[in-house]
C-alpha cells in the first residue's frame, strides 16, 4: 500500500490575505469600480450561514390527489393546441423513469417527444407533508424553481406573475374561477386562490422551523399564455399591451398573427420590451406589484418571502435591477437576492445596490475540476478559489450559493459516473450520439465515495452549500429532463430502471431511498449547525501537493476556534503530518466525522486518510 507523506505548512493566522478578513474588516475592503460599491451591506444574517435545498415542485412529492393536472392544461409552449393525445393521464410517481406509457408512444417514436408532457403531481402540500425531512436534514432555506401558473411543468413560461401554480394547490378549478374574475393588470382587482393561501401557510409553517424562502423570478419573459400576451393575440394591434413584448410586426402569415423576439429565439418564451437598460415602464410596475404581493402579503413583510432567485438577469439592464431592488428593500430589510449567472458575469450583478450574491458555477466548475474530472491539481484548485474569494467581501462570498447540481445540470451522481466528461458538457441526450457514449447506470459504491469527498468539501468551504433536491436520497441522471426525475422516498417502492432513451443495453437498477448517503448529508447538516466557523469563520489553505490530489485547509475564527478539513482524492491512502503551533491545542484533536482520537505531540498532528475520503477535526 502506498503512503504519501505530506508536511503541512506552518501557518500565521495573523497573516490572512484580503480574502481572509474578519467580517468586521469588510466594510474596508469595498470594491469600488464606476459602476459598483460592493461592502456586502445588503447581505442579511441568515444567509451567512445557510444550508439550501432546492425544491423542483413538480418532482418533490404528491401530497394532494385530487389536484392533479389535467389534460386539457398540457399544452405545446409553442402554440395552443393541445399536446396531450387521447389516453393521456399522470405518469405513476414511481415508475421506470425511460418507460413509455402508450399516451407518450403515440406522440412520437422517441423518448424526448413526449417527456415533457410529462405530469406526475407533485405540490405544496406535499413540501409542506416534508417539511420535518428539511429540517432533520439540517436545511435552513428552500429555493423554489417557479412555482407561478404556468402550462409546462418547468413553469419558466408564466402566465400568471401573480398567483401560483392552479395545480400545487387544492382547488384547481375554483383557482381558475377566480382568475377569470380579476383584472390582471390592476393589483386592486388581485385575489388570493387556493393555490395562494396554501403558499402562504407553507411560509408559515417554514418560518416556524426557522426555513426561509426563496422564489425563483423570471422578469426577462413569460409565456405565450401569460395574460397580457394573450390579449395581443386576441386583439391585435388594437391591444394594450402591445408595447410590452418586441413586436416586430403584424401579419396573416405568423403563428399569433404578429412575429415577436423570443428569448434567444425560442418563440415559447416571448421577451419583454427593453429601453435604455430598462424595462417597459407598465411592465415594471407590474412586476414591481408582484414583487410586493410575494415579500408583504397584504402589507405584511413577515408573512411573505425572504428573498429571490433571478432567471438569466444579464437579459434585463442593470438599471432595472438598481431600481428593483431599492424597491426590494423597501419592503423587507433581511432580504437576499441571487442571480443566476456562470460565468464571471457576477462581477456586473453583485454590488450593494443590486444582487448580493450569485448561484456560484464558478466554484462548480473548480471544484468539478479536482474531485471529479481530475483535470486540476489541489494548487490550481486552491489558486482558482483564491481568485474568487478575491472578487468578492468576506459577507459576499459567505453568501454564494454553492450547488453541484441543479435543474440545468446533469445529477451530481451521474456527473462522477461520466467522470470524462467536463462540466455541463455532452450531458444532454437529446441526440443519440452523444446517449451512446453516456452512461445512464446508478454509481457504484466506489463512485458514492467520491460524492460523499465531493460534498464534504462543499460544506465545509466559504459559501452556502445548495442541495438539489434528492441528492441526498441517492437520484442520479442525465442533465434536462433526466435530472427532474420524482424524489425517491423511503415510503415508496420503485420500478427498477431497466429501460435506455435509445432502447441500448443497459444494467438493471434498482431505484430506491440511499439511506446511507442521507445519513451522510444529515450529518453534513449537523457539522453546519454546530460549527459557526463554517459559516463565518475565516479560510486558510494548509496544504496542496504539487503532484498528491490532496486538500487541506482550517476554517477559524480564532486559535481556540477552528476546525481542519483534510480531503484526499488519491485513490490509496496519505499520512499527513503537521505542525498546530498556530492553533490552541488543548488535547488529542477528534475526527468528527468517524468519532475517532488522532494524536498531536508536540504540536504535531499524524493523519492518516483512506483513499477518497476526508477528515474534520476539531479540538
Amino acid at each position: 500500500m502506498k503512503i504519501i507523506l505530506l508536511k503541512l505548512a506552518i501557518i500565521s493566522l495573523a497573516a490572512c490575505s484580503h480574502s481572509e478578513v474578519s467580517s468586521s474588516d469588510q466594510n474596508q475592503d469595498a470594491t469600488v469600480s464606476d459602476e459598483h460599491t460592493v461592502t456586502g451591506e445588503n447581505i442579511p444574517e441568515w444567509a451567512e450561514n445557510v444550508v439550501w435545498y432546492q425544491i423542483f415542485p413538480e418532482r418533490f412529492r404528491q401530497g394532494d390527489s385530487t389536484n392533479n393536472p389535467t389534460a386539457d392544461r398540457i399544452r405545446d409552449p409553442l402554440g395552443f393546441d393541445l399536446k396531450a393525445p387521447d389516453g393521456w393521464e399522470i405518469t405513476p410517481w414511481t415508475s421506470d423513469w425511460y418507460q413509455r406509457a402508450d399516451w407518450e408512444q403515440r406522440i412520437g417514436p422517441k423518448f424526448f417527444d413526449s417527456v415533457f408532457s410529462r405530469r406526475y403531481g407533485g405540490d405544496l402540500q406535499g413540501v409542506i407533508d416534508k417539511l420535518d425531512y428539511l429540517e432533520d436534514l439540517g436545511v435552513t432555506a428552500i429555493y423554489f424553481n417557479p412555482i407561478f401558473d404556468a402550462v409546462t411543468m418547468h413553469k419558466y413560461d408564466a402566465s400568471y406573475y401573480h398567483h401560483i401554480d392552479r395545480f400545487f394547490g387544492p382547488d384547481p378549478e375554483g383557482d381558475a374561477e377566480i382568475m377569470a374574475e380579476e383584472d390582471p393588470n390592476d393589483p386592486d382587482t388581485w385575489q388570493w386562490t387556493s393555490a395562494d393561501k396554501l403558499f402562504l401557510e407553507l411560509i408559515e409553517k417554514a418560518h416556524d422551523r426557522e426555513i426561509r424562502i426563496v422564489l425563483d423570478g423570471v422578469w426577462n419573459h413569460t409565456g405565450p399564455h401569460f395574460w397580457a400576451f394573450q390579449d395581443i393575440v386576441e386583439r391585435g394591434e388594437d391591444s394594450d399591451f402591445v408595447d410590452w413584448y418586441q413586436v416586430n410586426e403584424f401579419g396573416d402569415e405568423y403563428d399569433f398573427g404578429f412575429d415577436y423576439e423570443g428569448w434567444w429565439g425560442y418563440p415559447g418564451l416571448p421577451e419583454f420590451t427593453e429601453v435604455d437598460e430598462n424595462l417597459h415602464t407598465e411592465v415594471k410596475q407590474h412586476i414591481f406589484d408582484v414583487t410586493k404581493r410575494w415579500m408583504a402579503p397584504d402589507g405584511d413583510p413577515d408573512r411573505g418571502i425572504d428573498g429571490w432567485r433571478l432567471d438569466v438577469p444579464f437579459e434585463v439592464g442593470n438599471d432595472f435591477w438598481r431600481d428593483w431592488h431599492e424597491h426590494v428593500h423597501s419592503i423587507k430589510d433581511d432580504v437576499l437576492t441571487i442571480a443566476e449567472t456562470w460565468d464571471d458575469g457576477a462581477l456586473d450583478l453583485v454590488a450593494d445596490d443590486m444582487f448580493g450574491a450569485v448561484m456560484n458555477y464558478r466554484w462548480t466548475y473548480a471544484t468539478s475540476g479536482f474531485f471529479i474530472n481530475q483535470t486540476i491539481s489541489a494548487d490550481e484548485l486552491d489558486e482558482r478559489l483564491e481568485g474568487l474569494r478575491d472578487d468578492f467581501t468576506p459577507a459576499n462570498n459567505r453568501a454564494m450559493q454553492n450547488l453541484m447540481d441543479g435543474h440545468d445540470t446533469e445529477r451530481l451522481a451521474t456527473q462522477i459516473v461520466n467522470a470524462d466528461n467536463p462540466f455541463k458538457e455532452n450531458t444532454r441526450l437529446d441526440e443519440v450520439e452523444k446517449a451512446m457514449e453516456y452512461d445512464v447506470r446508478k454509481p457504484n459504491d466506489e463512485e458514492w465515495d467520491v460524492l460523499k469527498l465531493v460534498s464534504l468539501f462543499q460544506f465545509t468551504y466559504v459559501g452556502s452549500p445548495m442541495v438539489y433536491y434528492g441528492s441526498e436520497a441517492g437520484m442520479w441522471g442525465a442533465d434536462d429532463p433526466d435530472d427532474r426525475k420524482p424524489m425517491v422516498w423511503p415510503d415508496l417502492e420503485y420500478d427498477d430502471e431497466v429501460n435506455h432513451p435509445y432502447g441500448l443495453d443497459r444494467p438493471r437498477d434498482e431505484v430506491s431511498f440511499n439511506n446511507d448517503l442521507h445519513e451522510w448529508y444529515t450529518k453534513l447538516g449537523e457539522l453546519r449547525s454546530s460549527h459557526d466557523v463554517l459559516g463565518t469563520g475565516d479560510f486558510k489553505t494548509l496544504y496542496t501537493g504539487d503532484d498528491e490530489q490532496v486538500f487541506v485547509y482550517a476554517r477559524y475564527h480564532s486559535e481556540d476556534e477552528w476546525a481542519i478539513v483534510a480531503l484526499n482524492r488519491e485513490e490509496e491512502p496519505v499520512n499527513i503530518e503537521g505542525d498546530l503551533r498556530d492553533f490552541n491545542v488543548e488535547a488529542d484533536v477528534r475526527d468528527i466525522l468517524t468519532g475517532a482520537s488522532v494524536q498531536v505531540d508536540e504540536n504535531m498532528i499524524n493523519l492518516e486518510l483512506d483513499a477518497v475520503s476526508g477528515a474534520f477535526l476539531v479540538n
